[in-house]
């Protein structure tokens, strides 16, 4: 019987081993293979796999002198950006659970799901800090309150990294198994309060992994972008779990009401939208099709008909009559090749709404 690869990593299968016993392990894994090739990109800042690797080894340590130990939860409210993920990995390493809380919530909607988490130790950005203030009144749970981009809590996050950078992460993550909780992701909580949904290293990996007959990414040169919040699965699948995991880079973008306009720097391998992002972009490509002069609407707009055709007649399974296919062939080389390098998309190999 043939073990797939979501088996594999679930410990599935008939006397099938899994790739790695956890997410730590299968980042440290990713480190040992690509070592200095790049993992986290942030404007001018950048971290290869082993810089992130240390970099988290010291989150690990400073938590660990803390008392942050297996299933204690450390919770995060930051903006899309470099450091979430040495401290993700840093605390999942020791066998805790890091979440993310909204950089829209309200003092009471921070205090209500650090509670029910039982949070021991917030990472919290400046910018968020005021906000974070005045819940943490209510949250004696919270025994520290590490802080990045100033001070006001009870460490900064250079002094957390200074206290046991050479911490063992590789021991510490040899106690964390498949079954163990990875991370919290709350509910919208449109039908009563917020639920933190448990899900296990088991569940991230077999997400992870389950794509690996969807989509083959190229063993170096991948790159995807961070621009969901951490609060929601599909940030931390796509753009996490599936990276670190996989090795592929992530290049962050700290104002998501600028992805449209981040693309074309990045040229990502994966884009993973939201439907909005879909809808802009196909306003954008009306109005600029509304804009041509007569001469050259319509062809364009036969042209794009006879793609559109095209794309429905293959997902059918059916065959694709010679002159649509014929059609739809001129339009990629007069238009759609040239959009998609203006719009940074020439480089993908899956897209994902």
């Amino acid at each position: 019987m043939e073990v797939t690869a979501a088996q594999r990593y679930t410990n599935g299968g008939p006397g099938a081993e899994p790739v790695a016993p956890s997410f730590p392990a299968a980042f440290q894994a990713t480190v040992a293979r690509l070592g200095k090739g790049t993992a986290v990109v942030e404007g001018d800042r950048k971290l290869s796999w082993e810089e992130l690797r240390a970099q988290a080894r010291a989150v690990a340590g400073g938590l660990a002198s803390l008392g942050v130990g297996k299933g204690d939860t450390v919770t995060m409210m930051l903006s899309n950006r470099l450091e979430f993920f040495p401290i993700d990995i840093g605390a999942a390493s020791l066998g805790a659970i890091p979440f993310s809380i909204y950089q829209t919530a309200s003092p009471e909607q921070i205090a209500y799901v650090c509670s029910d988490a039982g949070a021991k130790v917030a990472f919290v950005e400046t910018r968020f800090l005021e906000t974070f203030m005045k819940a943490r009144e209510d949250l004696p749970e919270i025994e520290k309150l590490i802080v990045l981009d100033g001070e006001g809590g009870d460490m900064t996050y250079e002094e957390l990294l200074a206290i046991d950078p050479d911490f063992d992460d590789e021991a510490a993550a040899g106690g964390v198994g498949l079954d163990d909780t990875l991370t919290l992701i709350y509910t919208s909580g449109t039908t009563g309060p917020p639920k933190g949904v448990e899900l296990t290293q088991r569940n991230l990996l077999a997400l992870v992994s389950s794509i690996d007959h969807l989509i083959e990414f190229p063993e170096q040169g991948a790159k995807v972008i961070s621009w969901l919040p951490a609060a929601h699965i599909a940030e931390r699948a796509a753009h996490y779990y599936l990276p670190m995991t996989k090795g592929v880079e992530v290049d962050v973008c700290d104002d998501p009401r600028t992805i449209i306009e981040f693309l074309p720097t990045v040229r990502p391998t994966w884009f993973f939208a939201v439907p909005r992002v879909w809808e802009k972009l196909k306003a954008g490509l009306e109005t600029m099709l509304a804009g041509l002069p007569d001469e050259q609407r319509e062809p364009a707009q036969q042209g794009l008909e006879a793609a559109i055709a095209k794309v429905r007649a293959e997902q059918a399974g059916e065959e694709v009559p010679d002159e649509v296919a014929a059609a739809a062939a001129e339009m990629e080389e007069e238009m759609f090749g040239n959009l998609r390098a203006r719009l940074g998309l020439d480089q993908l190999i899956a897209v994902n709404v």
